[in-house]
């Protein structure tokens, strides 16, 4: 494998890395080629085994194997599922026949987007490949862990409680008012009567206490009564006596009742009384403590004679007192284990767990929920009421119709936020006014011999004509966005005139019956066409967190100004209308009932904007809700990807110019109406898409704006939203007709005035399309006279001088006409690059001749589209670029630009923080397809190929650091195109080996080779990008276990690995263990490791033997793999990769160090809480996996067990002397010999220093050592000594190392099978046979409790020392100045000398 990497690299080309003046070497491929290489050379390889024929030559033996689960794969750890997309709507908002509609391939691929349901690959065991606080476990903590109140807290809470009293020795410690009973013999409990006395607490000079009462706060009088706490026993409530009451219990059975005035006073008085008494009765509780010790001592000494019993038992031939003292001893080992936790449930790193947001949370793409609310219209009143029609008997109602459109208004942006939203209150009797104009229908579409009623998206259309219930939306909500209701009337005349009746009414009843007569006969010739009226608003939110402003109420009305019609001129009249003092508006009387309120969690009857019903939907509902549509900002930040079906138009004429005109006679009252036409001919029509406003139809064929009376120069603010269809051709546009209305009134109502009502006077349009893409920017557009056949060719200059058309300009042709569109569609672009890109393709796909560097061309435009409509369209540019990457094509550069816009696109998306998009995208919507030429590379091929391509040039830095910084993405994509592959075209099934070409393995390890440079040399000088391509890298790397040769893998790891050095900076040593964290937190680790027994050489078997047989005449396993050998490192890599690499880095900086033990450390806590592996069997067998860790901490025993190491650890405030903790323990380098006999036991060591056992119980102390470590007598002592403080801080280890360290020992030794635990002694020699022994006993010592308080602040030091975490205040002792409390502290630390034994059993 070498030799093969070396021949990869080496087709690499020599390509130089320039750098800058700031001190940066030049550096070049080849020599960061030479650097890898030679690195290489100083580090020992192991190469991995093959893994495949490994488990193909030992399938018998794994199969037999009863832990099968462990060396085996499961079966279908693979799958593709096909999630259905959720919808909000009851049904797909892509219309049923839109696919074979569309012709655009922008168009069809929208459609195929939002119709497709999510293809996700399912990895079966995903969760348990992360980390340990990942796992599928409801809490690593322990549920119930027994309260256990420990002596040395009991001392703590006392030094308190008593230090905080004793601080007022000799002073008033409380008082206040409190109520005293007054028993006497004469009168019973239930009689008590209560005196008001003002109390004093007070300390004598003796240090005891005493309750003195007196009639006011004047202590100075003579005392009431006093209470010596000295006799008190307890303090009890006693709420049958009194409110707020208790009793003081005294010794002479006789109590004091006492009753405060507040339940908090009561509670104030009954913690300082407890802690009184507390103290008091700490003599009492140190005697019961001592008779507690005594027994304890007395149960020792009896337990050992039962030991003795059932050791004489087992000595005993008798073999029915045999079987019971075996089963007796088998049941008082499974007593011992129940109620064991899992050993690392108290550790630390478990304790503090936050699994709240751990898991890694990937949503399918939806639509954004931004701030929702919902507006209900009841009413619209003015002031001029009456009886309409044949509404004699109800109550008053307007004389004539009003109509209301709501829309959102943003002052802050200066822009309008909503469509509009129209709403129609009139009352039945007020709308039959109107019945009689030409273009309202007749009746609702459902009387009797007329066509069945209409059905739109499965509603009846008379359900959708009066909806009074909007919900609006808003991304950004602040306080400065109004809701703004525009009222409308049937056009009559001059808005002044108009509005005088409303404003000016001296006789209610005479004006009421003036208007109606006046509204009846407009309505009846003019009803189709509105005039503005009044207008009104209010704020909605409080601030910018969405919060409604609920008690909210609209302006007065204010009258409209013909002059001030325009959205913009709104906007400025909402700036003054916050400043009162400016605003001269005149007010028309009268009241808008409409509520806003949150939308309801289970609200109901509810349809999109394009009128498709929401779940949950009720059949034949008629209180529908409508959902209004938002115009949300062009910003990045307020962008998403499209998930749903939506094609609106809106179009907005603004103002016409008519004042210079000499056409037309007659031009002023002029209407505009709009039509969408798909024809310029004679016999086109217009089509019916147009959403009609309230009481029509719900879809209509022409729109009219409101009418300006006796204005040449009219301003429009109407707002026509139109249906678009799925194909759009160079034929559709829009069609603008002006027409004079007539707004004289006949008192005779002549046939020749009827006919007379509007006259033509000038035509305009606009075509939707322009270059392909649609027109949404202001235009301003030349008026005709006249509308001949083929108009649409007459759209510029040119070609009106050249048509033959025969037509007739008003005015010369000039630019008469202004308006403006706004396009909300999914399924059209208005990016010219991205339409041309999608055109390319089609053209392409269509079998047109490509022009050589036309598609590249246009691959490069693409770096120039819009953030916002890649996001929007982000699905639907992806695939497409994916189509183009595996496409054959002739040029060779094709497949790198592809990847160059990929990269770009992704490389937004990150610097915008919209990266989740990508994740989604390729989680659910990303589907590798087949390339359409047979001899075309799949995804996974060409990708890596061109990463490659990318990772070699030199001119494009930029493009090379992008690339590793979100390789990521590039590597998501290969795994799941790869594990498509494998399940769709059923190779799943082959042999691991078979199931990716040779060459794909030749890609893949040329793309390792072109990245390690990028990492081990480049380090420095792009710390993000080289971070980011190490941990993608373990990524892919870790997934390829999954889906390919095994073996394969893992000799990209070891060529990987074998890049870094042991000599590399700290920042490489933690990319290395980085890699090695992510690759060993596989779901199936355990397997990828085998661990199984292999077996030797046939000669190293025979040395074996012989070797053991010398030395024990005991049978041995001589498979059994306790070091870390090359043997081992090869049979179970991963392990062994890590362990080595953990043992160099043992002898490295802190940092390094703490890396390396925190993988080792997470990965045994995710293997003590793996449920698939909860077996005692199944642990154990892991654990003998980890047995050479054992031997790698022997190594170390001096920095585990050295009396430096101690004594830092002892040291902390508070702690007895040094000499208390004088431990010496022997070094793996010092082999001595072990001598012993009955009384007396010696460890001799090479440097004169023992340890003495006396009666198997003495203390682990070296000889000559009795007082402080420098009172050495000896001149070697001081050597040692010497030697030891200038030991270098790198072979330190601190307590959380060692703690750690020391976890994971405990649970190998705890969890491996007795067996491998005996064998294993038997291998070892006597001497690292007792420094197991030993870390057992450094374990007791690191691991004792040493009270919450001491622990908060070692921990709390330990945080400040390594993580600068100044917290000086939390750490500083506390001044005692009891003498006892210190005395029995000193006592417990003492103790702790006694609890270093060995418990060396001789026999």
């Amino acid at each position: 494998m070498g030799l093969y990497a070396f021949n990869c690299s080496e087709k690499l080309q020599t390509v130089n890395i320039r750098r800058g003046t700031c001190g940066h070497s030049v550096l070049s491929l080849g020599s960061m080629k030479t650097q890898w290489i030679w690195n290489k050379e100083k580090t020992k390889i192991v190469e991995p085994l093959d893994y495949e024929n490994v488990i193909a030559q030992r399938k018998t033996q794994i199969y037999s194997d009863p832990l099968r689960d462990l060396l085996m794969f499961p079966m279908e750890d693979i799958s593709i599922s096909v999630i259905n997309r959720q919808r909000r709507t009851v049904q797909s908002t892509v219309p049923e026949d839109a696919e074979e509609r569309a012709q655009s391939l922008f168009v069809k691929e929208c459609i195929k987007t939002y119709s497709t349901d999510w293809h996700v690959v399912n990895y079966k065991y995903e969760d348990f490949s992360g980390d340990f606080r990942m796992l599928p476990c409801k809490s690593l903590r322990p549920e119930k862990i027994p309260n256990h109140v420990f002596e040395i807290d009991e001392d703590c809470e006392k030094d308190e409680d008593s230090s905080s009293l004793c601080s007022q020795k000799g002073g008033v410690i409380r008082q206040g008012w409190l109520h005293k009973a007054n028993v006497n013999s004469t009168i019973t409990v239930t009689m008590k009567v209560f005196k008001r006395r003002y109390f004093y607490l007070t300390q004598l000079p003796d240090g005891s206490y005493i309750l003195n009462s007196y009639k006011d706060e004047k202590n100075s009088k003579e005392s009431k009564g006093c209470i010596y706490l000295d006799a008190c026993i307890d303090v009890v409530q006693c709420p049958k006596m009194r409110r707020h009451a208790f009793e003081l219990k005294m010794l002479d059975k006789y109590s004091h009742y006492l009753a405060a005035e507040t339940e908090q006073e009561m509670e104030e008085w009954l913690i300082t009384l407890k802690k009184i008494i507390q103290i008091n009765t700490d003599s009492l509780v140190q005697e019961k403590k001592e008779t507690v010790e005594t027994a304890q001592d007395d149960e020792t000494s009896s337990q050992g004679k039962a030991e003795n019993i059932m050791a004489s038992l087992e000595r005993s031939m008798h073999p029915e007192l045999m079987k019971y003292g075996r089963e007796t001893e088998q049941l008082n080992k499974l007593s011992r284990g129940d109620g064991r936790q899992n050993l690392f449930s108290f550790d630390s790193e478990v304790q503090r767990l936050d699994f709240s947001g751990i898991e890694p949370d990937i949503k399918p793409f939806e639509e954004k929920c931004n701030k929702r609310f919902q507006v209900n219209c009841h009413d619209l009143t003015f002031n001029v009421l009456g009886q309409v029609g044949d509404n004699a008997k109800g109550p008053p109602t307007n004389v004539e119709p009003f109509f209301i459109s709501l829309a959102l208004f943003d002052i802050k942006n200066n822009c309008k936020i909503s469509a509009d939203f129209h709403i129609d209150l009139n009352p039945p009797s007020v709308r039959e006014m109107l019945w009689g104009a030409s273009t309202q229908p007749a009746s609702d579409g459902n009387a009797k011999g007329s066509s069945p009623e209409s059905v739109i998206h499965g509603i009846a259309e008379s359900h959708l004509r009066y909806i009074k219930q909007g919900i609006f939306s808003v991304t950004n909500p602040h306080p400065e966005i109004f809701l703004v209701a525009r009222i409308e009337k049937v056009l009559q005349g001059n808005i002044t005139h108009c509005a005088e009746p409303y404003i000016k009414n001296s006789d209610p009843t005479k004006t009421a019956q003036k208007v109606y007569r006046t509204a009846k006969q407009v309505c009846s010739r003019l009803g189709q066409y509105r005039m503005p009226f009044a207008w009104a608003a209010r704020p909605i939110f409080k601030d910018t967190q969405g919060s409604l402003d609920l008690d909210g109420r609209f302006s007065p009305f204010y009258k409209q100004d013909s002059s001030k019609l325009s959205n913009e001129d709104i906007l400025k009249l909402l700036s003054e209308y916050k400043k009162p003092e400016k605003t001269k508006l005149q007010i028309i009387p009268g009241q808008l009932n409409i509520t806003v309120e949150c939308v309801p969690v289970d609200l109901s009857n509810c349809i999109t904007s394009s009128y498709v019903p929401l779940k949950p939907f009720e059949k034949n509902c008629q209180n529908i809700t409508v959902e209004v549509e938002e115009f949300v900002p062009e910003m990045t930040k307020y962008c998403y990807p499209f998930t749903i079906y939506r094609n609106h138009l809106y179009v907005y004429p603004l103002q016409l110019k008519y004042d210079s005109q000499k056409t037309f006679a007659k031009a002023r009252n002029i209407a505009v109406c709009m039509e969408f036409r798909d024809s310029d001919e004679s016999d086109g029509g217009p089509l019916k898409c147009i959403y009609g406003k309230p009481a029509g139809s719900v879809f209509t064929t022409n729109a009219y704006a409101v009418v300006s009376h006796h204005n040449q120069n009219p301003e429009f603010y109407d707002e026509v939203k139109i249906e678009l269809p799925i194909h759009l051709h160079q034929k559709h546009h829009v069609l603008f007709t002006f027409y004079h209305v007539s707004c004289e009134i006949s008192t005779k109502g002549t046939t020749k005035k009827q006919d007379t009502v509007e006259t033509p006077v000038g035509f305009a349009w606009f075509p939707l399309l322009k270059d392909g893409r649609i027109i949404t920017f202001e235009q301003q557009l030349p008026v005709s006279a006249n509308l001949p056949p083929g108009y649409l060719n007459l759209n510029d200059g040119e070609s009106r001088r050249q048509s033959n058309v025969d037509i007739k300009w008003v005015d010369g042709a000039k630019p008469l006409l202004k308006i403006k569109s706004h396009l909300e569609s999914t399924i059209y672009t208005q990016d010219l690059h991205v339409h041309k890109f999608f055109h390319h393709c089609q053209l392409v796909q269509s079998g047109w001749k490509e022009v050589p560097g036309e598609l590249i061309k246009y691959l490069k435009c693409l770096h120039a589209m819009e953030i916002q409509v890649m996001i929007q369209f982000l699905p639907v540019i992806l695939m497409q670029l994916f189509r183009v990457l595996t496409n054959m094509t002739p040029e060779d550069d094709v497949p790198i630009n592809c990847t160059m816009v990929l990269l770009h696109i992704v490389s937004k998306c990150h610097e915008e923080g919209l990266d989740s998009y990508l994740r989604s995208f390729i989680k659910y919507s990303f589907r590798p397809e087949k390339p359409s030429a047979p001899q075309a590379q799949l995804i996974h091929e060409t990708l890596a190929t061109t990463m490659i391509a990318i990772l070699k040039q030199s001119a494009d830095f930029l493009a090379i650091n992008k690339l590793l910084k979100y390789s990521w993405f590039f590597f998501e994509i290969i795994v799941k195109s790869m594990a498509t592959y494998l399940l769709e075209e059923n190779k799943i099934k082959l042999p691991r080996g078979q199931r990716f070409p040779e060459a794909y393995h030749h890609v893949l390890h040329s793309l390792l080779l072109a990245i390690i440079p990028h990492v081990t040399i480049r380090y420095a000088e792009i710390p993000d990008e080289s971070r980011n391509v190490n941990y993608s890298l373990a990524s892919f790397l870790k997934r390829c276990f999954t889906l390919m040769d095994r073996g394969f893998v893992f000799n990209l790891i070891n060529d990987y690995i074998s890049g870094f050095s042991p000599k590399d900076p700290k920042v490489l040593a933690e990319y290395k263990f980085e890699f090695l964290q992510t690759i060993c937190n596989h779901e199936h680790y355990i397997p990828l490791n085998l661990p199984m027994a292999f077996a030797k050489p046939k000669l190293q078997r025979v040395q074996d033997f012989f070797s053991f047989a010398v030395d024990r005449l005991t049978s041995v396993d001589s498979n059994l793999e306790y070091s870390l050998s090359d043997e081992y490192c090869k049979h179970h890599f991963l392990v062994g990769l890590l362990l080595r690499e953990t043992s160099i880095a043992l002898q490295d900086n802190y940092e390094i160090r703490y890396t390396a033990i925190s993988v080792i450390k997470n990965l045994l806590i995710k293997h003590a809480f793996d449920t698939r592996y909860q077996h005692k069997n199944q642990q154990a067998k892991i654990a003998q996996l980890y047995l050479p860790f054992v031997g790698l901490l022997l190594e170390n025993i001096q920095r585990l067990a050295g009396r430096d190491t101690l004594y830092s650890c002892a040291a902390m405030p508070n702690s007895a002397s040094r000499d208390e903790f004088a431990c010496g323990f022997t070094s793996p380098t010092n082999r001595g010999s072990l001598s012993a006999d009955k009384d007396t036991a010696y460890v001799s060591f090479q440097n004169g220093h023992g340890i003495k056992r006396e009666d198997s119980r003495g203390s682990l102390v070296p000889e000559g050592m009795t007082g402080f470590p420098d009172q050495g007598s000896t001149g070697e002592n001081t050597r040692q000594s010497s030697t030891r403080s200038s030991i270098s801080q790198y072979n330190r280890l601190d307590q959380y190392e060692i703690r750690s360290l020391l976890m994971c020992y405990l649970y190998i030794v705890k969890m491996i099978s007795e067996d491998t635990l005996l064998t294993y002694w038997n291998k070892v020699s006597p001497q690292e046979l007792i420094n197991i022994l030993i870390l057992l006993e450094v374990c007791l010592f690191h691991f004792r409790y040493t009270g919450k308080r001491n622990i908060a602040r070692v921990h709390d030091a330990w945080l400040s020392r390594h993580f600068g975490v100044d917290r000086k205040s939390q750490t500083m002792p506390a001044l005692r100045n009891r003498s006892g409390v210190m005395q029995a502290r000193l006592q417990h630390l003492s103790s702790l000398e006694s609890s270093f034994t060995l418990n060396h059993k001789t026999t």
